[in-house]
């Protein structure tokens, strides 16, 4: 006789049944599934972070601050969502629609590229 998958009891009904009802389904889907989204949920953690401490330094869309700031602030410079190089060869990091660009001496430019907000 065939047992779910989760809680170990008797399945009655179709041969190739795995899980006695749609709560053990889930249960065990989502067990499966916890170290890949916890994963994510991480990473996007750090990316919303990111992105709420790039609009508090760049109320007005164009600004500029030091790396230590950011840093203070928690900022990873690890994560973003894209980059978008120029002709002149200067590359912008962006977290969604907001961006940063290194300029000397541990400034930064901060942006915010309105083709990404409708």
């Amino acid at each position: 006789m065939a047992k779910c998958l989760t809680c170990k009891s008797k399945l009655f009904g179709r041969a190739d049944k795995k899980f006695c009802d749609g709560e053990c389904r889930t249960q065990y889907h989502n067990k499966q599934n916890a170290f890949q989204n916890n994963f994510i949920r991480n990473i996007n953690n750090i990316l919303k972070k990111n992105r709420r401490i790039l609009i508090e330094l760049n109320p007005n869309g164009k600004s500029k601050t030091d790396k230590e700031t950011l840093l203070e602030m928690g900022f990873n410079f690890s994560y973003f969502t894209n980059q978008y190089s120029t002709k002149a060869g200067s590359t912008y990091h962006f977290v969604y629609e907001q961006g940063y660009l290194e300029l000397a001496k541990e400034k930064y430019a901060l942006v915010v590229r309105n083709k990404y907000v409708k």
